[in-house]
């Protein structure tokens, strides 16, 4: 997928990615803690939305093939649950194959406003999508989902917001973070507004396990693209070569954890500060939460949500969760 930027905007830009220097307090913040963590926001570069791209395709990554199976088939099932006339604000864009099949599947979508934190990833997504559905206004926010943010109005009124937050992004999150995400997104589409969630469903490990250790080797690179790009854009100095990939699944905490881990003593420079890395010392980089229903549906509700409607994969690998207001 070629990632550089369009000649020209494809639609009315909100640009609000984080600055150098915000990317650069989180990183020190990260490496300050302990154990020591990097935010996996900013796996997502352009070159990051690139491999990422490449890791859905992989024949071990089930999630994305599972999840679009499941929305093809209960596309109708939706449309019908949802309703017509919507603002559609998708959360983490990506490259928007599942957005064109939403949009596609409901009635008289009035506006998308995909929020993203990858300029040039978002600004592709949108220029096919709008080449696509030339009745759907246009609305990109570059941003960081994770904080408030103002929403554009579209020219045409909408009966309510309906917010997509596909994938398995939510897992990304501590818990407590997941339920402020969403009340956060409770806020943003209002008390009449929805939200359409997928999530991963706890599995066999050895299904899960492999999903994060693909034999290409796609998602290692993807890994550590993130320490390239820390490089290049806060002037870092960590050593790719000597961080390694691991990903292994936690029973325990029913998620993947994913780690950069030293392969020597180390000195590693960010913000005119140092880090001393010890040789297998483990850096924490995603985690990504698996669940049961019961788990969802506690946290949803702790949000100010309930469950609405509930679609899962014939394997009950993957779920789709329709969430509409409590009160």
């Amino acid at each position: 997928m070629n990632l550089s930027t369009p000649a020209t905007p494809v639609a009315d830009l909100v640009d609000l990615q984080p600055s150098r220097e915000r990317i650069a307090a989180d990183v020190v913040a990260g490496l300050s803690a302990v154990p020591r963590r990097l935010p996996s926001k900013y796996f997502y570069d352009a070159r990051g939305s690139e491999l990422f791209e490449r890791i859905t395709h992989q024949p071990e990554y089930y999630l994305t093939g599972v999840e679009i199976a499941l929305m093809e088939a209960r596309m109708a099932d939706i449309a019908r649950a949802v309703g017509p006339a919507l603002h559609v604000v998708e959360y983490g864009s990506g490259s928007g194959r599942k957005t064109g099949i939403l949009l596609a599947g409901l009635d008289d979508v009035v506006a998308y406003t995909p929020i993203e934190i990858s300029r040039d990833a978002l600004l592709h997504s949108v220029e096919r999508l709008e080449a696509r559905f030339g009745g759907v206004e246009m609305l990109p926010v570059c941003a960081d989902f994770t904080r408030p943010v103002q929403l554009p109005a579209p020219g045409r009124e909408a009966r309510r917001r309906l917010a997509f937050f596909p994938g398995s992004t939510l897992g990304n999150f501590e818990r407590d973070e997941a339920v402020g995400l969403l009340r956060a997104m409770r806020d943003t589409v209002g008390t009449d507004g929805q939200a359409l969630i997928g999530i991963d469903l706890d599995k066999d490990p050895e299904v899960i396990e492999a999903a994060y250790n693909d034999a290409a080797g796609v998602t290692a690179e993807f890994t550590l693209n993130l320490l390239a790009r820390l490089n290049r854009e806060i002037g870092s100095d960590f050593d790719l070569g000597q961080f390694r990939h691991r990903a292994r699944y936690s029973q325990e905490r029913r998620r993947i954890e994913t780690f950069l881990v030293s392969q020597c003593a180390q000195r590693v420079h960010v913000g005119g500060q140092a880090f001393d890395f010890v040789a297998g010392e483990a850096m924490l980089v995603e985690t990504s939460h698996k669940y049961t229903d019961a788990d969802f549906a506690a946290m949803a509700g702790e949000a100010g949500w309930q469950v609405a409607q509930a679609w899962n994969d014939p394997k009950d690998w993957f779920g789709l969760r329709l969430l509409r207001s409590a009160s």
